[in-house]
């Protein structure tokens, strides 16, 4: 009798099922650190800006969004904000993340629990990989629109939402992960967006 090893499953956006991006998800691996996370966002938009412009949107009504590269290791997701869309402060719940912005510029004001507010503008280009011990709020205050290449690991564990960067507790911890079989994640993921 012979044993079948299941293989890690990966699902990818239609328009970016490409070897390249199969390279860099590696379904394999169960959680990326920041650094590989900023490592992943970083290549996918300088390597696939082409098609990740063919995929790009923009809604005046709300941020829009595609997911890009699901495993159940990692989330990959496309952003695109107009002048003025943003986020409201929130962590991301004990994942790690990153983002790379792909056009336009995008402004950030962050917090480490007990530290100060910062604030950063993010140009075409900057890419930061950022622990689960962070907070952070994320607006396009210029005059054109903006995207961005976002991921995170464990993939979909919920974020919180702070009335201001001021409030965020002294710790951030983690919330459960759902670590759940792909075919689930991929269902929350449509239900949820990044």
């Amino acid at each position: 009798m012979t044993a079948t090893i299941a293989r890690p499953e990966l699902h990818l956006h239609p328009k970016l099922d490409v070897p390249f991006l199969r390279d860099l998800i590696h379904p394999e691996r169960d959680l990326l650190t920041p650094r590989e996370l900023r490592e992943l966002t970083s290549s996918v938009a300088s390597e696939l800006t082409t098609p990740l412009l063919d995929i790009l949107e923009f809604d005046p009504d709300r941020r829009w969004w595609a997911r890009l590269g699901l495993t159940e290791g990692v989330e990959l997701w496309l952003l695109s904000w107009l002048p003025g869309q943003g986020t409201e402060p929130h962590d991301h719940g004990g994942a790690a993340g990153s983002f790379t912005v792909l056009t336009g510029e995008l402004a950030e004001d962050y917090r480490y629990p007990g530290g100060p507010i910062r604030s950063a503008l993010r140009p075409v280009g900057s890419a930061l990989g950022f622990g689960a011990g962070r907070a952070h709020q994320v607006l396009n205050q210029g005059v054109v629109g903006a995207a961005s290449v976002h991921a995170y690991s464990p993939p979909l564990v919920p974020t919180r939402e702070y009335p201001s960067l001021a409030d965020i507790p002294q710790e951030i911890s983690p919330l459960p992960a759902r670590r759940l079989p792909l075919e689930q994640l991929r269902v929350l993921a449509d239900q949820e967006g990044p």
